[in-house]
């Protein structure tokens, strides 16, 4: 009973839409799916493998979210809206988990050995990212939304984009929440540097012309170039 209280005061804590306790009992599949899992997860503790599975699989039907009975799963774990969330069978979850729909913690593997991921305590990880395999997201760490995780993550960083790379460190102001329009973009950056290069070379190129004496005709792509420049700092400023 405690535990369910502890399970409902999360939601107000992670949820500014939970408005009233008879909603957040009536409303959230999140809170559902944790609760059958619990249940489905003792029967997989005392090996009633079959019952474990018909107590997953209807938990599945009614919430859109399929925990396998064999998942750990720590305390005040919160799936925002939580349809097509998937939870492999060999998956750790540590404490003050934060999931959003649609993503999938999957195995790489089809040994009877550990092949899901492992989540330190206070992990986020947001709407459609996919994380495969037996690693680890350290502690504190974010994954951005649609993001595909396929390596072990550090403690406090923050990894997005295709496959994921680590985009930069939490700071202790940002542990708690996660805003995809401030996620760091590393593609981003690296496409920043090679255009400050390419600036740098240009300016070098035009001195040794002009020491020695060598015109060269306008640039034709220089607008072009001016254009795509100019976007691609508006739309990752």
């Amino acid at each position: 009973m405690i535990r369910m209280v502890e399970d409902i005061n999360n939601v107000f804590h992670r949820d500014p839409a939970a408005r009233s306790h008879l909603e957040v009992l009536t409303c959230y599949p999140g809170l559902h799916a944790l609760w059958l899992h619990r249940i489905a997860h003792w029967f997989y503790s005392v090996k009633l493998y079959l019952i474990a599975r018909l107590i997953s699989h209807w938990g599945r039907f009614i919430t859109g979210i399929e925990i396998h009975p064999g998942a750990s799963i720590g305390r005040r774990f919160f799936i925002d809206h939580g349809m097509g969330v998937v939870i492999g069978e060999t998956t750790e979850i540590g404490d003050d988990v934060l999931l959003y729909q649609g993503v999938v913690l999957g195995g790489t593997s089809s040994e009877k050995k550990k092949r899901h991921p492992t989540l330190g305590n206070n992990v986020v990880v947001g709407a459609g990212a996919i994380v495969l395999g037996a690693i680890t997201l350290g502690e504190h760490s974010k994954v951005g939304a649609g993001s595909v995780v396929l390596h072990n993550v550090p403690p406090q960083a923050t990894v997005v984009g295709i496959p994921a790379r680590i985009g930069g460190k939490n700071t202790s102001e940002e542990l708690d929440r996660l805003e995809h329009a401030k996620l760091p973009d590393p593609i981003a950056e690296a496409i920043r540097l090679v255009l400050k290069e390419h600036d740098e070379l240009a300016k070098r190129v035009t001195k040794i012309e002009s020491r020695e004496g060598i015109t060269s005709g306008a640039d034709p792509l220089v607008r072009q170039k001016q254009a795509i420049e100019k976007e691609f700092e508006e739309t990752h400023s």
